[in-house]
């Protein structure tokens, strides 16, 4: 099912379907394939309904560092985003406010980026492969928009283990419970 208003197109998928979201635009062609931990993962991350966008969108949504680090996968300068809220909430994609992080899973890491030992749900958060920088990491993204949100490491606290290291521009605090 697609809908469709003046600057966005929001696609819903059937759980069973294993491609996700094809849109041509002009010479290029955006396929996102469903790839989760299982399948009740993927069913999760399906429900949301992918959000596509041209390319100029995004340039018109976001700033230039926001638009660089999510949709580039750039990466920005550590402790520039030490100045999140206190108290309970959220951590929203910036690109399509999915919601990512809950603060109770936020911890300091001493890296200068925000980190998380685990994403609000399971389905949120996708992972790929990163072979860049001469080295095997695991790049996490939005499953709802693919927006790159930093990386995750198997360095974290319990109960996960895991450190979500997390671009805060990528990332939006929305106050209230958890």
């Amino acid at each position: 099912k697609r809908t469709s208003n003046s600057t966005c197109v929001i696609w819903t998928f059937k759980p069973w379907s294993r491609l996700a979201g094809i849109e041509s635009t002009g010479s290029r062609i955006n396929a996102t394939a469903a790839k989760s931990v299982d399948h009740n993962t993927e069913r999760r991350a399906m429900k949301m309904g992918k959000v596509i966008k041209s390319d100029a969108e995004w340039r018109e949504q976001l700033d230039d560092l926001a638009y660089r680090v999510t949709r580039k996968e750039a990466t920005e300068r550590p402790g520039t985003h030490e100045d999140f809220p206190e108290g309970s909430g959220t951590f929203t994609c910036v690109c399509c406010g999915a919601e990512l992080f809950d603060k109770a899973h936020k911890f300091e890491s001493g890296t200068g980026w925000p980190s998380f030992y685990q994403p609000k749900e399971p389905g949120r958060i996708g992972e790929k492969a990163d072979h860049s920088l001469f080295r095997r990491r695991t790049e996490v993204h939005c499953s709802r928009c693919d927006a790159h949100l930093g990386h995750v490491f198997a360095d974290g606290p319990p109960p996960t283990g895991l450190r979500y290291c997390i671009n805060g521009v990528a990332l939006r605090f929305k106050p209230g419970e958890s």
